[in-house]
């Protein structure tokens, strides 16, 4: 069983303190709860640990149900370090990890991991069916001796936090209300390829960035925030969109940078996304693009001058 060799691969010197979920975001939901684990962890000598997974778990599920990613999992693993969780354990979700019942899933874990306990929020559930709730694992708890502590939900605005919460609110280009929910700015990575040298034709370089086409993205329109490279931060703007004026049909990301000068090209960049300015507009000619542009960052340098830096 593929899960059996991926656990058993794992060096484990202590009982463990568990928390078990996809954690896409890590939104400030997920960094509550993390901070409960932790806590408790420390207080029970135990090593707090996250087990998560590759793949969404709706991807095997439900495969013909597109789910965008918010954090890749390189992101998530970092963001999940950087709330202390002493380890990390990423499976793969399958068939056959989705049949198992929430008993023999919980048994591996306390065979391989040593796991003594588990911290999860009200709606958790884990097994074949979702049998395992909160109810199902505390009474797995009493019969197979581990302990089960539900940590309530965070609630921002009338609002529970949610992944889902996130991505309706991407999808409306509500960058406030992401931040908002996440807890710091939505980013975006990528790698700058090669693209039509449209934008340096109307004077404002842009450089586009290959992102993965799983990854969820802001409404289409244009954004300002900020590009980090090597330690430094730099304003600019973003356009998501598939470029209408220039008869596009594919969607696309792309980004200029203010006060930047030098060749981007293969460089891998990281975006701060702050505010959506506009929705994307198809323009009659390249000088009312030329003239929007300019506003546009006319716009931006006030928004970013405002909110204090990056």
């Amino acid at each position: 069983m593929q899960v059996e060799e991926e656990l058993g691969k794992l060096p484990v010197e202590k009982d463990m303190l568990l928390t078990i979920g996809v954690f896409d975001g890590v939104h400030l939901g997920h960094r509550y709860l993390i901070s409960q684990l932790t806590e408790l962890a420390r207080q029970q000598g135990l090593l707090s640990g996250v087990v998560t997974f590759r793949q969404h778990p709706q991807e095997v599920l439900s495969p013909q149900t597109r789910l965008p990613f918010l954090t890749d999992l390189a992101q998530r693993t970092n963001l999940l370090k950087n709330e202390g969780v002493e380890a990390i354990i990423t499976l793969s979700f399958t068939p056959e990890l989705a049949q198992l019942s929430a008993g023999q899933f919980i048994g591996l874990l306390k065979k391989y991991l040593r796991m003594r306990g588990v911290v999860i929020g009200p709606d958790f559930a884990l097994g074949q069916n979702r049998e395992g709730n909160t109810d199902t694992l505390r009474r797995l708890g009493q019969e197979m001796g581990f302990s089960v502590t539900v940590v309530p939900p965070i609630i921002i605005n009338g609002e529970v936090v949610s992944s889902t919460a996130i991505r309706n609110a991407l999808a409306e280009g509500d960058m406030k209300r992401v931040q908002n929910l996440v807890g710091r700015p939505f980013s975006l990575h990528g790698r700058v390829i090669p693209g039509t040298r449209r934008g340096a034709e109307l004077g404002f370089p842009t450089a586009n960035l290959d992102t993965d086409p799983e990854q969820a993205l802001p409404a289409e329109g244009v954004y300002v925030g900020w590009v980090h490279i090597n330690d430094q931060a730099y304003p600019s703007m973003t356009n998501i969109g598939k470029r209408p004026t220039f008869g596009g049909s594919e969607r696309v990301v792309e980004v200029y940078l203010l006060d930047y000068h030098g060749d981007l090209y293969g460089q891998e960049l990281t975006i701060d996304i702050i505010e959506r300015l506009r929705g994307e507009m198809k323009f009659d000619n390249l000088e009312e693009l030329k003239k929007q542009i300019a506003e546009d960052v006319k716009q931006g340098r006030a928004i970013l001058k405002t909110r204090g830096g990056n």
